[in-house]
């Protein structure tokens, strides 16, 4: 009885509030894009478990979460120097911006190894 009533007040409250639900879905998307990143970086071995021990593939499925973590802190620190660099530069950067800036991003990763060079 009383998980309803809480559920309602959710409801309630979701449905009212617009600030609530932006504040919710993004939320969600943060989620979204940081199962993404764990897709695509799972994906070097083409989402197979390859080892036979179930210790071994534990480990296995735990590299995944390292990378990404490794990946987020990556880009959490050059955000965090681009953001230094353009307040020294005298540029307000408005902290709500901030607020929707994810560093669960994919779109900077080179997953294959490969690095382009331009000569000119």
């Amino acid at each position: 009885m009383v998980e309803g009533v809480v559920r309602g007040q959710y409801a309630a409250k979701y449905l009212s509030d617009p600030v609530y639900r932006r504040k919710i879905a993004r939320q969600l998307n943060r989620g979204k894009s940081i199962h993404a990143l764990r897709r695509q970086l799972h994906c070097a071995r083409e989402g197979k478990v390859a080892r036979r021990q179930p210790e071994q593939q534990n480990a296995q499925a735990w590299c995944p979460t390292v990378v990404t973590n490794a990946v987020i802190c990556w880009h959490t620190e050059y955000l965090d120097l681009a953001v230094g660099e353009l307040r020294a530069a005298g540029r307000e950067v408005d902290a709500e911006v901030l607020a929707h800036i994810s560093p669960a991003r994919n779109s900077a990763v080179n997953y294959y190894g490969s690095i382009t060079i331009d000569y000119e």
